[in-house]
């Protein structure tokens, strides 16, 4: 099939297909005339890839994940490993969020919100007080 087709089948854009092509995640076959030509089963890793880039897994990771899911021979523990460290990530961003969160409430805690020309959130961005703290 075709990169549009391809596109379809995965629910890929043509141009992150052609992105993953270009770091070497999928490798179309190329036709005389230099069209791609994609297979059931490089369909089949760009889905793979949609579902983890889904998850937010890293290119390295994703790289990672599809040569042991085509390693027949893989440990289940190195994938859970990955797995592991993604989520331990992504807990870390969940905590920085929930800080982040918190001062942009106090900011907008400390606005009148009036109607007047002052306003302490615009002072805190410019550096005129301090704006509150992450933690």
């Amino acid at each position: 099939m075709n990169i549009a087709e391809a596109a379809r089948a995965s629910g890929l854009t043509s141009q992150t297909i052609r992105y993953y092509e270009d770091i070497g995640l999928v490798t179309p076959q190329r036709g005389p005339n230099g069209d791609r030509h994609f297979s059931h089963d490089d369909v089949h890793r760009l889905k793979f890839l949609s579902r983890a880039r889904r998850l937010d897994f890293s290119l390295q990771d994703c790289r990672d994940l599809l040569m042991l899911n085509e390693d027949t021979s893989r440990s289940n523990a190195d994938v859970r490993e990955i797995a592991a460290r993604h989520l331990a990530q992504v807990d870390e961003r969940l905590a920085d969020l929930s800080q982040l969160r918190g001062a942009l409430q106090r900011l907008i805690e400390s606005c009148a919100g009036d109607g007047q020309p002052d306003c302490s959130i615009l002072d805190a961005l410019a550096g005129d007080c301090t704006v509150p703290s992450r933690a």
